[in-house]
């Protein structure tokens, strides 16, 4: 029988022999081992990604529009007119300004062109003078009471309902006028917010803005496609998107917009924004 002894001198040989033989084959030239570099381990970031934006610019209509036909310069401001030897007036016109095209101080704000005429066959409205190019014109011209025979408390009251969300029809019934009327003033009411807006809002510095839209119950029956009651019904039926562009920082709405959810609309938002 073999001893125990016998194997742990076999185990032991065969050890010496194995670091031998690798000791003689690390030390030939040209059989050196690289040594791999160990790899650094990297953490995943959790800052988000900036979006690297679209790949193509879309085409814009207004853009291209405003490239080809650049804006024509500003009027010349005229000067003021000097004040006559009458007694000093008691009517402040400075806020109103004549309507005439063929005037040179149409649009013009406190230039003394402007005298107060009285109330022409009994009218509620004060009527003014033009004295550079002699026209007559009533103070409410260009407002949307304008040639109404409805009180300006009615009209307001009426629009104030539909703002707060009551239909036209059921305005119409509280407060005994036509639907047809209510939409109309609806629309001219539409049309001088537009106006105001664009004249006020010129030269805004904000560094962020927010574009948003929603669901609305508006519609513009002005294009003639539509008859009033269609209008109406759709008008219930809130078919059209309102866009808006917001300042969040002074909270000033920069752009409303009405129409349809598609890139083409986002852009001609975004530009009205640009001439803003």
């Amino acid at each position: 029988m073999v001893s125990h002894l016998f194997y742990y001198q076999l185990a032991l040989l065969a050890i010496i022999w194995l670091f031998v033989m690798l000791h003689v084959a690390w030390s030939k030239p040209g059989l050196s081992i690289p040594s791999v570099p160990a790899q650094p381990k990297h953490k995943r970031s959790t800052e988000p990604k900036p979006f690297a934006g679209l790949t193509q610019k879309p085409h814009c209509a207004l853009c291209e529009r405003d490239t080809v036909q650049p804006k024509a310069p500003p009027p010349t401001r005229p000067a003021p007119m000097r004040p006559m030897n009458r007694r000093p007036r008691t009517v402040d016109t400075s806020m109103h300004f004549c309507p005439h095209t063929d005037c040179d101080y149409r649009g013009w704000l406190g230039l003394n062109n402007l005298r107060a005429n009285g109330h022409p066959s009994g009218s509620p409205w004060r009527q003014f003078h033009g004295i550079s190019c002699e026209g007559y014109f009533p103070e409410h011209h260009g407002t949307i009471f304008h040639g109404k025979q409805a009180a300006v408390e009615l009209i307001g009251r009426v629009l104030a309902c539909v703002a707060e969300g009551l239909g036209i029809r059921a305005t119409a019934r509280v407060f005994e006028v036509d639907a047809n009327t209510v939409l109309q003033w609806l629309v001219e009411a539409a049309e001088h917010l537009g106006a105001l807006s664009h004249d006020f809002l010129c030269e805004v510095h904000v560094e962020p803005w927010q574009l948003d839209e929603w669901y609305a119950v508006l519609r513009d029956v002005n294009a003639g496609a539509l008859s009033n009651d269609e209008a109406i019904a759709r008008l219930e039926r809130s078919p059209y998107w309102v866009w808006t562009a917001m300042d969040p920082d002074s909270k000033w709405l920069l752009v409303i917009a009405v129409g349809t959810r598609t890139l083409e609309m986002a852009l001609r938002v975004v530009h009205q924004v640009v001439q803003v």
